[in-house]
């Protein structure tokens, strides 16, 4: 009896374990650390999420990573929620992500910390970029919910105070999804208008959700670009967002805020009643000025001695004449230096002269070619003799001098080897003085004779 042999397609086995797995992991929370994680053009993140023992891969998609909050990077401790589906085209399972959360620290706290160590990085929260604020605003913009009690506040601090400054009201959501866009809008808006002195961006307290517009990192960037100085009033004392460190002034309410911006109308007051006291009396000390220095310019003498001026006018003419005199005279003597300068350059320029000269020139040339000839011909005859001297060193009659001789052939050959003559040649010996034709009688190698 044979058992039918039952055999599964790899698609088959694959369909059956994903089954398997959605029914037994529909959701679960896994904790690991972040590796390998990457975001593609489709806006999908995939990583793997591992342990001591063990990894699993991860993707997030699109639509979900959107509401991650923070910014998942490798080496972060998390906890991610999802359900385990098998990838049958790579044959893996994975864990397909709805929630993602950092272990330990909160996911709103985190992206905070992140986001601000970024735009500190990039300068945006330096003291030197900081502007200080108008002493007295003239038009004040307020960017804010309009039915917020911030708005209140801050309306019934500006009226206490001064109540005749120009608000303009930018309303924009603080709350919720698109707050922050609408706070942006609102600081743009009111750049925008041009007259706007100072601008305030603020609401009341709340939770680190419902202040979370105001660390939008698109929110911040509007801020710092703002041309008009901005304060950043969120929340209470205790509360610190990305807008209050971006800001060119962070102030602890919106009440303070209003404060901070708009002066006591009695301290104004009081501020105008001191300039009017100072302006008396700078006035009053400039008039006594002016006036001491008209007795001064009475009772100077061009206005009680009129004429004194006209005979500083005569002195200062003749002083003048005896100057341009002075001038006159030492520009003729001038002209009379350069005209003997000139005369004398055209008499040694003149013919007669260039004769005398060239004459002169070649009597010496003449004298120095004489005396140059002479050493040439002793230096020559120096030069020939110790020639000589070396020539009749090195001559062969010198050498036969000494006693020693030279055979040569009939041909003129000088014999230098007993192997170029043979016994009956004829040969010519010349010696110092003469010479000897003489007939060989015998050839040795060597001279077996004994030495005189």
């Amino acid at each position: 009896m044979s058992v039918e042999r039952r055999v599964l397609t790899v698609s088959a086995l694959s369909a059956q374990l994903a089954a398997v797995m959605e029914e037994r992991f529909p959701a679960v929370w896994i904790e690991g650390e972040i590796s390998n994680f990457k975001v593609y053009g489709s806006g999908h993140a995939y990583f793997t999420l591992k342990d001591e023992g063990a990894q699993l891969r991860c993707v997030l998609f699109r639509t979900r990573a959107r509401r991650v909050r923070f910014e998942p990077k490798d080496g972060l401790h998390v906890m991610a929620f999802g359900a385990v589906e098998v990838y049958a085209q790579r044959g893996e399972y994975q864990l397909v992500v709805e929630l993602l959360e950092p272990r330990g620290l909160g996911a709103l706290q985190l992206a905070f910390e992140q986001l601000k160590e970024r735009l500190a990085a990039e300068g945006l929260f330096s003291p030197t970029r900081k502007r200080s604020l108008p002493r007295f605003p003239r038009k004040i913009g307020v960017v804010t919910s309009p039915s917020g009690a911030a708005l209140r506040d801050m309306l019934r601090v500006i009226g206490r105070r001064f109540g005749e400054i120009h608000i303009v009201l930018a309303p924009a959501r603080v709350q919720g999804e698109g707050a922050a866009a609408e706070v942006a809008q609102g600081v743009r808006e009111l750049n925008a208008l041009g007259d706007v002195d100072v601008i305030i961006v603020g609401r009341g307290g709340g939770s680190l959700e419902d202040l979370w517009a105001f660390n939008d990192e698109m929110l911040a960037r509007t801020i710092a670009a703002s041309k008009i100085p901005v304060i950043s009033a969120v929340g209470h004392e205790v509360d610190f967002t990305i807008a209050d460190f971006v800001a060119d002034v962070r102030a602890a309410t919106p009440s303070n805020a209003a404060e901070l911006v708009v002066k006591e109308k009695r301290a104004v007051v009081e501020s105008l009643a001191d300039l009017r006291v100072r302006l008396r009396r700078a006035m009053a000390r400039m008039m006594a000025g002016q006036r001491d220095r008209l007795e001064r310019t009475r009772g100077r003498r061009v206005l009680t001695d009129p004429g004194r001026p006209l005979r500083d006018l005569e002195r200062r003419l003749d002083d003048a004449r005896a100057r341009l005199r002075q001038a006159a005279l030492g520009a003729v003597a001038r002209g009379e230096h350069r005209v003997e300068l000139a005369g004398r350059g055209l008499r040694a320029l003149s013919p007669v002269a260039r004769t005398l000269n060239g004459r002169r020139a070649l009597t010496d040339l003449h004298g120095r070619l004489g005396r140059g000839v002479e050493q040439a011909i002793v230096r020559a005859g120096h030069h020939l003799g110790a020639a000589a001297g070396r020539l009749d060193s090195l001559s062969p009659l010198a050498v036969l001098g000494r006693g020693y001789s030279l055979t040569r052939t009939p041909t003129g050959r000088i014999v230098r080897s007993w192997r170029e003559v043979t016994a009956g040649d004829a040969v010519r010996v010349l010696l110092h003085e003469g010479s000897l034709d003489c007939r060989i009688d015998a050839t040795r190698e060597t001279d077996d004779r004994p030495q005189v």
